[in-house]
């Protein structure tokens, strides 16, 4: 197998592995901003998919509160980029 297509392989695996969603929805739930908890709580992984099950994600994924300034979907993109390279070495 060429080295190429050995890599894509492990590409694959890592982005398609459980892991993976678990830690991303762990990072999401981090950077989800506290007052009540509600947006934590009903923050769920559904499959792969991370799932704000509330009326005002929109809003406090944009940086409305002061606590989640950058909203969470940029912080959480930024971390699955860096666990990515990590598990594969780079």
């Amino acid at each position: 197998m060429t080295d190429i297509r050995q890599r894509l392989l492990d590409i694959k695996r890592v982005l398609s592995s459980d892991a993976l969603a678990k830690a991303a929805h762990t990072e999401f739930v981090r950077n989800t901003p506290v007052l009540t908890g509600n947006a934590r709580r009903n923050t769920n992984l559904q499959g792969s998919t991370i799932d704000a099950n509330y009326n005002y994600a929109g809003k406090l994924d944009r940086g409305f509160s002061r606590k989640a300034p950058r909203g969470m979907t940029k912080p959480t993109m930024e971390f699955i980029r860096n666990y990515v390279k990590q598990q594969l070495g780079k």
